[in-house]
């Protein structure tokens, strides 16, 4: 499978399609259709409309109604419409009915997140683990995707051809997921071989929502300069540096950022990369609390985590992006003594839910940045005096 490039080219028009139904409210799909546009913009698309249709479920042949459906058709030749994307996953079957009533290329939001991981990925590691994501997604999906050519259940000619082109395919595709995995697992022991020879230091790992401010945090906190960006999903490969805090050396990972609705494909084949999340002795959560749905974030990454199996690791929760925050939601006027006592009193809040501890800065700004390192250094010391006890002497 081919990696595509990033080059400059026009923007693709886009509309956007979710479902209300039982699990999902309306203002759950405005928060995930919001998310929604922001991947299409990261895409290089650029988001027209949206529409949003109340079913007690998905319809199976073509995931909306019929009514929706031509509304759909109408509006996509009037406007000039490029792509279609659902914010649910589609079947290979709803994908070629919607491309066939709707002529128009057809994306659900694995898709969509799968296809700015295979723009994003840069190294061999990066590049493999996303291609057996695609062919994980795909090879469900591939006897949908081949029905243009059935006739009718039965007839004549309906399983010949056809019948072995999808066999033929699927074969491929299974051979390809194979060769890709051992050539992960070959890559895995490499990776597991650099992280045995970094010696006794201990690992810190950043973690957090996609597109918080971690790569921006671990460039300011190592002296580096790490790939930032304001898009989703802008750092997929793991950087590792190692820091010292006066005397105390540690190393210092930003991985992969999590998502609502991260295909479990891309969760399996970055495993390896993860691995640096398993094996980190604190995590730094990093959070941005200017996102008007950043508790919803802080759920997602704890059910990661949970997932991931490092609940129980040590976590600081970094919330981060405090110089947006008071932008955003304080007015010009606020007298500085106003906005000094609702700042304690969210510091406060938070401080009291957290399980961990917390501390609020701005990465970009560098405020309260120092708080952060002390409470980095008093952890660490206190990890090295448990596992090292020796070494921990020196600090």
């Amino acid at each position: 499978m081919a990696f595509k490039a990033e080059t400059k080219y026009k923007a693709e028009r886009a509309i956007l399609v979710g479902l209300v139904y039982k699990e999902q409210t309306e203002e759950k799909l405005t928060e995930y259709l919001d998310e929604l546009a922001f991947l299409a913009e990261t895409a290089g698309a650029f988001t027209v409309k949206r529409f949003v249709q109340k079913m007690p479920h998905p319809e199976t042949a073509t995931f909306i109604g019929s009514g929706k459906l031509e509304e759909i058709r109408l509006f996509v030749e009037e406007h000039d419409i490029d792509l279609v994307i659902f914010d649910d996953d589609l079947t290979g079957r709803q994908v070629n009915n919607l491309e066939t009533v709707l002529k128009r290329k057809i994306l659900d939001r694995s898709n969509l997140i799968l296809d700015i991981f295979a723009n994003r990925a840069r190294t061999a590691q990066a590049k493999a683990q996303v291609e057996l994501a695609q062919l994980q997604y795909l090879l469900p999906r591939l006897k949908g995707l081949w029905s243009h050519l059935e006739r009718q259940k039965g007839g004549i000619g309906m399983r010949g051809p056809g019948e072995k082109e999808i066999e033929t395919d699927r074969r491929i595709v299974k051979n390809q997921i194979s060769l890709l995995k051992k050539q992960l697992d070959k890559i895995d022991l490499q990776s597991q071989t650099q992280r045995n020879t970094r010696g006794e230091l201990i690992r810190v790992s950043l973690v957090g929502y996609t597109n918080v401010g971690k790569s921006t945090l671990m460039t300011v906190l190592s002296k580096s300069e790490v790939f930032a960006e304001n898009k989703l999903f802008a750092t997929l490969d793991t950087t590792t540096r190692k820091v010292v805090f006066g005397a105390m050396p540690f190393l210092l990972s930003d991985t992969v950022g999590f998502i609502r609705k991260l295909p479990h494909h891309l969760v399996e084949s970055f495993k390896s990369t993860l691995d640096e999340v398993r094996e980190a002795d604190l995590l730094l959560h990093v959070i941005d609390i200017a996102h008007p749905q950043f508790e919803d974030q802080i759920r997602t990454v704890n059910e990661t985590l949970e997932s991931l199996g490092v609940q129980e690791k040590p976590i600081i929760m970094v919330f981060n992006k405090m110089d947006l925050y008071e932008k955003n939601f304080f007015d010009e006027l606020l007298p500085e003594s106003e906005k000094q006592h609702i700042l304690q009193d969210l510091k406060s809040s938070w401080m009291s839910k957290a399980s961990s501890r917390a501390v609020f800065i701005s990465a970009a700004k560098k405020d309260n940045l120092h708080q952060l390192r002390e409470m980095m250094y008093d952890t660490i010391k206190g990890l090295y005096l448990e596992r090292y006890p020796y070494r921990a002497t020196l600090y």
